[in-house]
């Protein structure tokens, strides 16, 4: 496991990819994502995240097999939020994402090393927080790891587009 490199920029978007084709195969019936929002999405990540890389508010891990193959990966944002009280009352909270593990090495600990060396490096800088959002997958690795649910809710709108049709 090293350290992710502006230079994985690549790596990281194709296990983005990967993990979203993972949400995207457990998710209930419903809409599924086409290949151009996709590639729309994942073009949007690489800019934002060499953005956010050069500025130091994105890190992330790579494990790789002994020839160099990546097989999994996962980023810590450091997400600006809104002040509240307690030791973490800044403006910034860690946040794991893009969280993925080649099918192949899954089981064997690789998305756990991951995580846990996001932790050590967000420990090591003072949070006492992190954030995330598992998907069901990851759900099982995330609570053995300590992580509990919050109680964060959501409400989806529709587009513009789709209320404009209704109307």
């Amino acid at each position: 496991m090293r350290p992710a490199r502006r230079t994985d920029l690549a790596v990281l978007s194709a296990h983005r990819l990967g993990m979203w084709r993972d949400i995207e195969s457990v998710r209930p019936e419903g809409r599924r994502w086409t290949d151009a929002e996709l590639d729309r999405s994942l073009a949007v990540y690489r800019r934002w995240a060499a953005r956010e890389m050069r500025a130091g508010h994105l890190v992330g891990f790579v494990v790789e097999t002994l020839d160099g193959r990546p097989v999994g990966s996962g980023m810590l944002w450091l997400q600006p939020v809104q002040p509240r009280p307690g030791p973490d009352g800044g403006f910034v909270q860690p946040y794991i994402h893009s969280m993925f593990t080649d099918p192949a090495f899954r089981g064997r600990g690789v998305a756990s090393r991951i995580v846990r060396a996001l932790v050590r490096w967000a420990e090591d800088r003072g949070y006492s927080r992190i954030a995330l959002h598992a998907s069901p997958m990851g759900r099982p690795v995330y609570e053995r790891l300590g992580f509990a649910p919050s109680r964060e809710m959501r409400l989806e709108l529709p587009s513009r587009r789709r209320r404009a049709r209704a109307r």
